[in-house]
């Protein structure tokens, strides 16, 4: 599929972010056509060039979240590099930053003035805690909007301290609400006529909005929820189980007619027809006791077992699954989730598929994160500048 027929393309984005939530929001919209031009320091770039695993000096992690961008490299410190970026910003259409509030505006680089450039532009600001209010001005990472915004607090047993999920899934989910925010207000501007604007998102409210029933329920019965394992508190029976060879098994039978065959499939028709558990609320209250018996059918079993005896009852369950299972799932397969591609020096490696799937106009990868400053030339020659002129701003730091 070629750029134009993207969802995305003719959109301009600049990404003035690093790391995970900036970054990761223009990862989305790269993904599906839109020319992101990602802006990074001259000195080093992006550090998550450096996160975690490395393969000949670059992070892989690197080679996914930057795909499909241009990289250019601009110093916000020099009054060139600062002219540089305005000029670019103006003929954008999005524009995507995860600044601490106010850094933007001590270089020129506000709202304010922008807006004064390109009345048109959406603005995304992520940051920890928002542009407004009395904690604007302190820092905010994922983790902090991952306490504050109460996904910590519920994670974890109740017996032992708080604990963060596997992956920075704060920062991720603020990108995700700044993508959505993007597009609306791109689509005000298209169906309603309007000018651009700000989407702002504070990373611990992008988590509270993921907080289902929590406020409600203390509002109304002062209820204060906890941490409850791997149980779905209120929702009986759904939870994680232990096999006779030590594989992890979730299963999710809480379904009125899902229990029934569950509890036929695993030789408790008695179960299965007592009134008392016919329903959610009867079997929450009777929780200790299903779980007991699932625990101790479970462990007599081998994981194969358990799943082959579960998918033939049509109870939904599966394996808890790590990186070497993904590999090997021909749904994983079948889905293209595991795409393949060649590192610089030829060496294939495979990499997550995108999401979702659009019948029509699906996302693609055209190319892996780019070396930092691969674009800058083509970026800066696109707005005028001579080359005389940019071999100028390359030798005097602005870029």
């Amino acid at each position: 599929m070629s750029e134009m027929q993207k969802p995305l393309a003719g959109l301009r984005v600049v990404e003035l972010g690093t790391l995970i939530a900036g970054p990761f929001c223009t990862r989305i919209m790269a993904e599906f056509g839109a020319e992101v031009i990602k802006v990074e320091s001259p000195d080093g770039g992006d550090p998550l060039r450096k996160w975690r695993k490395l393969y000949e000096g670059t992070s892989l992690w690197w080679y996914v979240q930057a795909r499909n961008k241009k990289s250019v490299t601009a110093n916000l410190k020099h009054p060139e590099g600062r002219e540089f970026v305005r000029k670019l910003i103006a003929g954008a259409d999005i524009l995507v930053e995860n600044f601490r509030p106010g850094v933007l505006e001590k270089l020129g680089l506000g709202w304010e003035q922008l807006k004064a450039d390109n009345p048109e532009l959406v603005m995304v600001r992520l940051s920890g805690f928002g542009q407004t209010g009395p904690y604007k001005d302190q820092p905010g990472f994922g983790a902090v909007g991952e306490s504050m915004g109460g996904l910590r607090y519920i994670t974890g047993f109740a017996d032992r301290p708080p604990v963060r999920t596997g992956i920075s899934i704060g920062d991720s989910i603020a990108a995700l609400w700044g993508a959505i925010g993007a597009l609306m207000a791109l689509r005000h501007k298209e169906v309603n006529g309007g000018a651009g604007q700000v989407v702002d998102v504070a990373l611990y409210e992008a988590v509270f909005a993921m907080m289902e029933s929590l406020v409600p329920e203390f509002d109304v019965f002062g209820f204060v929820r906890e941490r409850t394992g791997n149980i779905m508190p209120g929702i009986t029976p759904s939870n994680t189980h232990t096999t006779k060879d030590g594989k992890h098994v979730t299963i999710g039978a809480n379904g009125d007619a899902i229990f029934k065959r569950f509890m036929r499939a695993i030789g408790r028709p008695d179960l299965a027809d007592d009134p008392d558990l016919a329903d959610n609320a009867g079997r929450d209250a009777r929780r200790d006791e299903i779980y007991g018996l699932i625990d101790a059918w479970c462990v007599q079993r081998d994981e194969p077992d358990v799943l082959a005896t579960l998918a033939a009852a049509e109870v939904p369950s599966s394996r808890v699954y790590s990186a070497v299972d993904m590999f090997a799932d021909p749904q994983f397969l079948a889905r293209q989730m595991l795409e393949s591609a060649r590192l610089p020096d030829g060496k294939e490696f495979r990499m997550p598929g995108i999401v979702p799937k659009l019948s029509a106009t699906p996302g693609s990868t055209e190319w892996l994160g780019p070396e930092l400053g691969a674009h800058t030339a083509e970026v800066l020659a696109a707005l005028g500048y001579a080359p005389g002129k940019i071999a100028e701003l390359k030798a005097n730091g602005a870029v």
